[in-house]
């Protein structure tokens, strides 16, 4: 994931059920969205929208790596100075336990195969996409570890 970013800043705050996770300047944020991957830059337009389970990611500093988050589901709010990101659940990548993760995925995979016909099968879905999220999270983080 690699985000373009300006010299100029936007107040960035990022917080979860557990707590505060950021707040401070970012150059820029993407977010997985409901419909689509959002790039928020400096005087981006006003904007509310729905957080799917997905990958996040931002930059703080010009020569900084990106900080990469897992986001479980949630809302983000986009005003020209101000970004607000309430998330059900965040984290960052490289505290994510990949095996957890994994065993996640797994159930999740045994899941659907079990509920195909019943109301359950959204759940095991969801599920599924949080796990590949988490997944997603940590390889990321993992490669910007590498570097």
């Amino acid at each position: 994931m690699a985000i373009g970013v300006t010299n100029n800043t936007f107040q960035l705050n990022i917080v979860s059920a557990e707590g505060p996770l950021f707040s401070g300047p970012a150059h820029a944020l993407a977010i997985a969205g409901f419909d689509g991957e959002l790039g928020i830059r400096p005087g981006h337009s006003p904007l509310l929208s729905g957080i799917k389970p997905g990958v996040a990611s931002f930059v703080t500093g010009l020569k900084d790596p990106e900080e990469i988050l897992y986001i479980s589901g949630g809302i983000v709010e986009v005003q020209p100075s101000v970004v607000t990101v309430l998330a059900d659940t965040a984290m960052h990548g490289k505290d994510i336990d990949k095996a957890r993760a994994d065993e996640a995925r797994r159930a999740a995979e045994e899941n659907i195969v079990k509920h195909a016909n019943d109301v359950n099968f959204a759940q095991a879905q969801m599920d599924l996409a949080k796990a590949m999220a988490q997944l997603r999270a940590v390889e990321l983080s993992q490669k910007q570890m590498r570097r």
